[in-house]
């Protein structure tokens, strides 16, 4: 058994699995975001209620939250599938690291994005240079600049173990973030940023969040496959499968 896992390994052989994948993640994703975000816009209670501004803008947390804890959690995932790929020197494990960057950032950047229109009614700005805010804006550079170095080397070979290492040096950036957040001592790390905890919030916008995060999470594995299944076409173009490939139309 172990054996026939292990052959998903190669390239070839992981395509057309990649290729059988894609259509569930994106049926997952779409089902789990309609519902999702169905239920939180329309399903939870004005927690916040009354005359409280905050009653109705809160419900940006259904796509902010999601997109904070999925630009983290794929920043693991890259620097797991890097540090796989300098240790056993496998392909598949660079090309999986090289796919999964653009997704973790444009969910980094959307967690930004949506925190800034939430903090200017919360905060009255857009913008403050908060811990939270600043560690996850630096997480943004470091997905930015693994893509930029990648690119900027011509061998392929050398551009993925550097962009590796460098993916690996800004790992650090993940527990600094969610320490910022849950800071062990409020009075020595103070930010304007709420701090999380799960088991406070109310079952149906708990409810939303979580089905928003595993569509996001979904999304996540349809889209680093589709750019994962071009990745491989493009680096193993001279071989025979590739060829074989080609002249059937492209379809495995």
């Amino acid at each position: 058994m172990a054996s026939n896992w292990f052959r998903f390994a190669a390239p070839a052989s992981f395509y057309p699995l990649a290729g059988r994948l894609i259509p569930v993640f994106w049926i997952l994703t779409g089902v789990c975001l309609l519902v999702g975000l169905y239920w939180g816009f329309f399903q939870t209670p004005d927690q916040l209620g009354g005359s409280n501004a905050q009653k109705e803008y809160y419900r940006i947390i259904f796509i902010h939250v999601p997109a904070a804890w999925m630009s983290m959690w794929l920043y693991v995932v890259m620097v797991c599938w890097a540090a796989i790929g300098l240790v056993f020197n496998t392909r598949l494990s660079f090309m999986m690291a090289n796919a999964v960057a653009p997704t973790g950032a444009i969910f980094t950047f959307l967690a930004l994005w949506t925190g800034a229109f939430w903090g200017r009614p919360s905060w009255g700005t857009y913008w403050d240079w908060d811990p939270r805010l600043t560690t996850e804006l630096i997480l943004f550079f470091m997905y930015i600049g693994y893509i930029a170095l990648h690119s900027a080397i011509d061998d392929t070979r050398r551009a993925d173990r550097a962009a590796a290492l460098l993916a690996i040096v800004g790992l650090v950036m993940v527990p600094l973030i969610f320490w910022s957040v849950n800071c062990p001592d409020p009075n020595q790390c103070a930010a304007l940023h709420q701090r999380s905890n799960l088991t406070q919030i109310e079952g149906n916008i708990l409810f939303s969040m979580l089905a928003v995060t595993f569509g996001f999470w979904m999304y996540s594995f349809a889209t680093t496959l589709m750019r994962l299944r071009s990745i491989i076409l493009t680096r193993e173009a001279d071989n025979t499968w590739v060829q074989e490939l080609l002249v059937k139309g492209g379809r495995a």
